[in-house]
């Protein structure tokens, strides 16, 4: 048996007045979709345990199988691993934004989706002017990157330490967001040291004049020591590999024992490359039991509040990557296609949620239910009721 999860970041929603009280994936054009949920069955999913924040990090562990509530530490470990980082005892990884700021504002989460390239340079600033003596920086994709410090520089300690995710402060005042508690001075004394720094380098001069925003300050977040996870291959049975253009996912993956499947073309933003991805995974399939395919796109459009590259995204995952999936059980006869956001991120708030999502299964061995479409509605009509996220894979495998 071969099996697939097409996550869709993101992509469930509320209904919105723009839409005639529909959601973007209601009224999106998805025949595929519609069609694997119609000859499939499905249900809801909890993917963010109570009490925890609804991140894609909590999320995609939920969905991999692994309980958050057990097994995470926090986002920063997962993202070092996808950088090749290896976390001693003593040490706390934190994600680092690039962000813009303005009148005390936090503009822009991700510094106008500043390039790479851009970044590593002033990221590698920061490194040579804040770095050493415990402190390390690391470029990451886009505008993100990584901090990791020693655990002792956290003078004060940090076991009741809080940081907020820029995405969930957009346009808002972030002062009173920055980390708290206990460890936190040191934190909020390299925030306002990187604003100092980056304010006028080249590389922000030259996007100002493109009219472009500006990465003229960091913001850490996602903090947390060395994850330990038990491999997918022993806790499963399955070889795996695993598709996204994200340093969060390539972490998780890693650690677990997923092949990492690189795709070309693939940023983790709108201009992704959803053929190459569909590609990649079929290409997979040939080595592998099992592939992970996750799609970044509908998630930044719900933070942009964007209903229409959200809409195009799924359309999209739709015609790119989940038809010619279907398409290949001429060639694999037996396998079984599962399609699912790993949380909502609706347009109305512009950030995560943490309510259930709609799941749909489809393949060898699926019988169909009522849902006569995929959506968070239809969803509802699945034959599932609501389960825990990390017991998803093992109704994927015995359904």
């Amino acid at each position: 048996m071969k099996y697939v999860i097409v996550l869709g970041d993101g992509m469930a929603d509320y209904p919105l007045e723009e839409l005639k009280g529909k959601t973007p994936l209601e009224s999106a054009v998805t025949p595929n979709l519609d069609r694997l949920a119609r000859e499939g069955a499905g249900g809801r999913l909890k993917t963010i345990p109570s009490g925890m924040r609804p991140g894609s990090d909590v999320a995609n562990l939920s969905i991999l199988g692994y309980n958050p509530a057990r097994y995470y530490t926090g986002r920063g470990p997962l993202e070092a691993a996808s950088l090749g980082i290896s976390l001693e005892d003593d040490e706390i990884a934190f994600r680092c934004n690039l962000v813009t700021v303005a009148d005390k504002l936090l503009v822009d989460y991700s510094a106008g989706h500043i390039s790479s390239r851009e970044g590593a340079v002033l990221i590698a600033l920061l490194e040579e002017r804040l770095g050493g003596q415990g402190i390390r920086f690391y470029p990451g994709k886009s505008y993100r990157h990584l901090l990791v410090v020693k655990e002792q520089l956290l003078e004060e300690g940090h076991g009741s330490l809080k940081t907020v995710p820029p995405h969930d402060i957009t346009g808002r005042h972030y002062q009173p967001h920055l980390p708290r508690g206990r460890g936190s001075r040191f934190l909020r004394d390299l925030i306002v040291q990187s604003g100092v720094i980056l304010a006028d380098r080249e590389v922000n001069e030259i996007r100002i004049d493109l009219g472009e925003n500006p990465a003229n300050m960091i913001w850490l977040w996602g903090e947390g020591k060395r994850a330990i996870l038990e491999q997918f291959r022993e806790k499963f049975g399955l070889s795996g590999a695993l598709i996204s253009a994200v340093d969060l996912l390539g972490g998780i993956a890693r650690i677990i024992g997923l092949d990492i499947i690189d795709v070309p073309g693939a940023t983790g933003y709108f201009d992704t490359d959803y053929p190459g991805k569909g590609r990649g995974a079929l290409e997979a399939l040939e080595e592998h039991d099992f592939v992970y395919l996750h799609v970044e796109a509908p998630d930044e459009a719900g933070h942009a509040g964007n209903i229409t590259e959200k809409m195009k995204a799924i359309e999209r995952i739709d015609e790119d990557i989940v038809g010619p999936l279907m398409a290949a059980r001429k060639e694999y006869p037996e396998l079984r296609i599962a399609v699912l956001p790993d949380h909502a991120t609706p347009i109305s708030v512009r950030t995560h949620v943490s309510d259930p999502v709609p799941f749909a299964i489809w393949g060898s061995g699926v019988k169909s239910d009522r849902m006569e479409s995929f959506s968070e509605k239809e969803a509802h009509q699945g034959r599932f009721r609501p389960r825990s996220g990390h017991k998803f894979i093992p109704l994927l495998l015995s359904i």
